[in-house]
């Protein structure tokens, strides 16, 4: 919300309290600004998008707080009561903020409410988020604020409500901050579905949608109003002046740059240089182990006792908010943080950026590149940190891809079954439906605008029945139809249910940390533990599985010793340990993007961009050069090698980690199939690597294994089929639609169920219906959750014809420069966590030496 003074004309449409509270600041209403205030009085919607430091949340409210800064009454549509009477009510309702992020939507009500007390204006806001307590929320349904800050989450708990038509029906506005994170998952479509009733419930709604990092505005556009009848509508677009171009610099150390590993440990020194030189650092980080691991590095070496913070969505609100506060209040000079501070937090004197790791993304990186300065008129800083010698070409490329401004978000995706079943269910939880009228009101969201009246129905019955093969189980009878065919819940387990398990973000179970003082070496035993402690946060219960008690772990920036594990509360103690683990979540790891990895390509194929590479990294290529190929960027090499008693073949398609691992597992059953004997493959962001008891560069030479015909794109036809019917990764996906649709309920009143009480629940129904409804809604949802998630077909069939007819084969008598990150990444799959970089570093000297020998 940061304004900088510029002068604007044509100011007429701002009324005197507002500017003379902008004249006493020094600042002028930005032209943005006041476009979306002329749009507000026209009644229209629209996408604004400007960069950070713009004024962009203060556009997006201005228009709220000018019609709400009037002395007026407002008097919103009634409540119809049992007793027939109608309930009229002045105000209401008139905002709904919604955020991807509960922080953002706190930090956005501190910033609101300057303004507000500022020129005493008759506005109440509050925010509603899953941190906000009970009694709160539900004074909040009886009373709403004016405005009301929330998440995709809390909106589809409020329109569940048999209330909800009250609450609503006053809405004048709705404002989707940080549009294009929201848009590209299933919380969008969540959210889509939310906006779609909202429009039924709000007629004279308008939205406004606020983005810094947007590549097809289109889609955004479409998606802020509704979609009538198969004409395609679009909200106004309001595109901002561009502000001052980042300065984005990537850190050339002085130290060995590591061939493989992410944790940057070898530029520890350079990263508290570099905070110690600045007044406020944020370090970004790609996951919450990395975060936890470099927090507690920073604070062993921290001689100068700098206010050093750590914030990942595993700890606990209080700490969260705590750091929060005091970094708004300039008392620290560095954050360690996760994605949970990517988006729109107005932290003001920020004075660098440092991201640890390659970006994977350049909106991404602009995207942390905006959380400094937040001056428009003065660039942003940031310091890329790769942890490895492939990084160092994608921090390159996405550097060059920041100053081009270019931008690489997914684009939009058509909506989920899954989620529509979830939606389906939360209706029938509020007020009783008619299958027409539902069908014709999820069509004006853009993500379903598109959806068979077949799809819709399929939908319906499997929640009404659990589908064709599972309707004689009562427990998946969850909505049925009453005398007007309308459909309404089952029962109030049902609902209660549905509230419980609403979202679309399906994590491992958590578990409470609680600090205790502990037995000092005690056995394990809970006798001596006293119940209660302070809360530090939660942690997956995967991890804790693998402990025992007086193990010790790195969390919430202490070392802690694991004492007791009781029900839900996992018991821990402070206490000192240089090598306590460091626990690792099972989500987090950013796929490099499709535009990032074209760029790197470009890079590599291109020898005259390596003089902008650091040494270790030209001299790295060169060898690759001499060696064996550097691949272009319409190529695909492929080498095979001997080494110890096994034979390999490294391939270099630079897709990312998931599009690689589909190829290792077909690449596999084709080699076995050419009795080449593979024994296993790994993959990384870059490369691919595949050994053998079979020699392969024989079998190549004799023609009894084609490449051309090992990289057909036939590949993804029955091979794909054959190896998803026997795969674990279907049935993990299956699992997370289960409980998206809410077939699964993961949490019950009072307790919640354990994963493998989910996995044995999933498991049973997935082998069920493959057995007698192949085509059963779930397993449809689940077949497009995996080729675009977790299998990246698009992307896999995409390279396979673009190498088509492109394929280098390289034999040679040993690994070759390029392949020893993918050949250490051997033997790592199984261990989560990022705490093996000094075995990393022990292997690589082994394999570096056998690269570089002389033939």
């Amino acid at each position: 919300m940061s304004l900088i003074p510029e002068p604007t004309a044509d100011a007429d449409i701002l009324p005197d309290v507002f500017a003379r509270w902008f004249a006493d600041r020094g600042w002028a209403p930005r032209p943005h600004q006041l476009d979306l205030l002329q749009k507000a009085r026209e009644n229209r919607s629209a996408l604004l998008i400007a960069p950070t430091g713009a004024g962009k949340t203060l556009a997006g409210f201005l228009p709220t707080l000018v019609e709400l800064g009037r002395p007026q009454t407002t008097v919103g549509a009634g409540k119809v009561t049992s007793t027939g009477k109608a309930v009229v009510r002045t105000g209401g309702l008139h905002t709904l903020y919604i955020s991807p992020l509960k922080a953002l939507a706190v930090d956005i009500a501190r910033n609101l409410e300057r303004p507000i007390a500022d020129m005493e204006l008759p506005i109440r806001v509050e925010t509603r988020t899953g941190d906000t307590p009970v009694s709160r929320r539900q004074r909040q349904r009886r009373y709403p604020p004016d405005i009301l800050l929330t998440t995709p989450e809390q909106l589809a708990l409020l329109l569940s409500s048999d209330d909800a038509p009250y609450l609503f029906s006053s809405l004048k506005r709705i404002v989707l901050d940080e549009l294009h994170a929201l848009v590209t998952s299933k919380r969008g479509d969540l959210l889509a579905l939310g906006l779609a009733r909202l429009w039924r419930l709000a007629p004279q709604v308008t939205t406004i949608g606020l983005s810094a990092t947007v590549a097809a505005p289109d889609d955004l556009r479409r998606y802020l109003v509704p979609q009538n009848d198969g004409a395609v509508g679009m909200a106004d677009l309001v595109i901002a002046d561009a502000g001052a171009a980042p300065i984005v610099e990537m850190l050339d150390t002085r130290e060995r740059l590591p061939w493989a590993g992410h944790m940057a440990r070898h530029a520890l020194g350079e990263i508290y240089d570099l905070i110690k030189r600045n007044r406020t650092s944020l370090i970004f980080v790609n996951t919450r182990a990395q975060a936890e691991m470099l927090f507690q590095d920073l604070w062993r070496m921290n001689d100068d006792n700098l206010a050093i913070a750590l914030h990942h969505g595993s700890l606990d609100v209080a700490q969260r908010r705590k750091v929060e506060d005091a970094m708004a209040a300039g008392k620290l000079r560095g954050v360690v943080c996760t994605s949970s501070l990517d988006l729109g937090i107005d932290w003001g004197d920020i004075d660098l950026v440092i991201n640890v790791g390659a970006p994977k993304g350049a909106s991404r990186m602009m995207q942390r590149i905006g959380r400094a300065n937040h001056r428009l008129d003065e660039p942003s800083r940031a310091v890329m940190v790769p942890a490895n010698r492939f990084e160092v070409l994608e921090c390159r490329a996405a550097i060059d891809a920041v100053a081009e401004n270019a931008q690489d978000t997914p684009p939009q995706r058509a909506g989920a079954l899954d989620v529509l079943a979830q939606h389906v269910l939360g209706c029938a939880c509020g007020e009783p439906f008619q299958s027409d009228d539902l069908y014709r009101e999820i069509r004006t969201a853009s993500p379903y605008m598109d959806l068979a009246r077949t799809d819709f129905n399929d939908v319906v019955d499997f929640v009404a029945t659990g589908g064709y093969a599972l309707k004689s189980y009562e427990r998946f009878a969850r909505i049925k139809q009453d005398k007007q065919a309308r459909w309404r819940v089952a029962n109030p387990k049902v609902r209660q249910s549905y509230r419980l398990n609403v979202g679309t973000i399906v994590e491992e179970p958590m578990l409470k940390v609680k600090l205790v003082r502990g037995k000092g070496g005690g056995s394990g035993s809970t006798g001596i533990i006293a119940r209660g402690g302070r809360m530090l946060g939660q942690i997956e219960e995967y991890f804790i599985e693998g402990l025992v008690p007086n193990d010790t772990f790195v969390f919430g920036g202490e070392v802690v010793r694991y004492e007791a594990l009781m029900e839900d509360e996992v018991y821990v103690s402070r206490t000192n340990d240089a090598n306590a683990k460091v626990p690792s979540y099972m989500g987090g790891k950013f796929p490099l993007s499709t535009y990032l990895a074209e760029r790197v390509r470009l890079l590599l194929a291109d020898e005259r961009a390596w003089k902008g590479l650091p040494d270790q990294v030209r001299e790295w290529l060169s060898l690759q050069l001499q060696f064996s190929r550097v691949p272009g960027p319409r190529e695909l090499v492929v080498e095979t090698f001997p080494r110890a008693d096994k034979h390999y073949l490294v391939c270099y398609p630079f897709e990312g980690r998931l599009a690689h691992q589909t190829l290792g597992m077909l690449l596999t059953r084709r080699l076995e199939r050419a009795r080449a004997r593979p024994l296993g493959f790994v993959a990384n962001e870059y490369a691919l690597a595949v050994w053998s008891l079979g020699d392969l560069s024989l079998m190549i030479r004799d023609g009894r294994l084609n490449l051309d015909a090992l990289f057909d794109a036939d590949m993804l036809g029955d091979d794909l089929e054959a190896w998803l019917a026997e795969s674990a990764l279907m049935k993990r996906t299956f699992r997370t639609c289960a409980v998206i649709s809410g077939l699964i309920a993961r949490r019950f009143t009072g307790e919640e169920k354990s994963r493998r009480q989910v996995l044995f629940s999933t498991d049973l129904v997935y082998d069920v219906l493959r057995k007698h409804q192949p085509d059963h809604v779930l397993l449809r949802a689940a077949r497009a959750d995996a080729a675009t998630g977790l299998l990246d077909l698009r992307r896999l069939s995409d390279m396979l014809m673009r190498i088509k007819g492109r394929i280098t084969h390289k034999e040679l008598d040993r690994i070759s420069p390029l392949a020893v990150p993918v050949m250490l990444e051997i033997g790592r799959e199984a261990v989560y966590g990022e705490a093996s970089d000094e075995l990393l570093a022990e292997a690589a000297e082994e394999l570096v030496k056998e690269a570089m020998s002389p033939h």
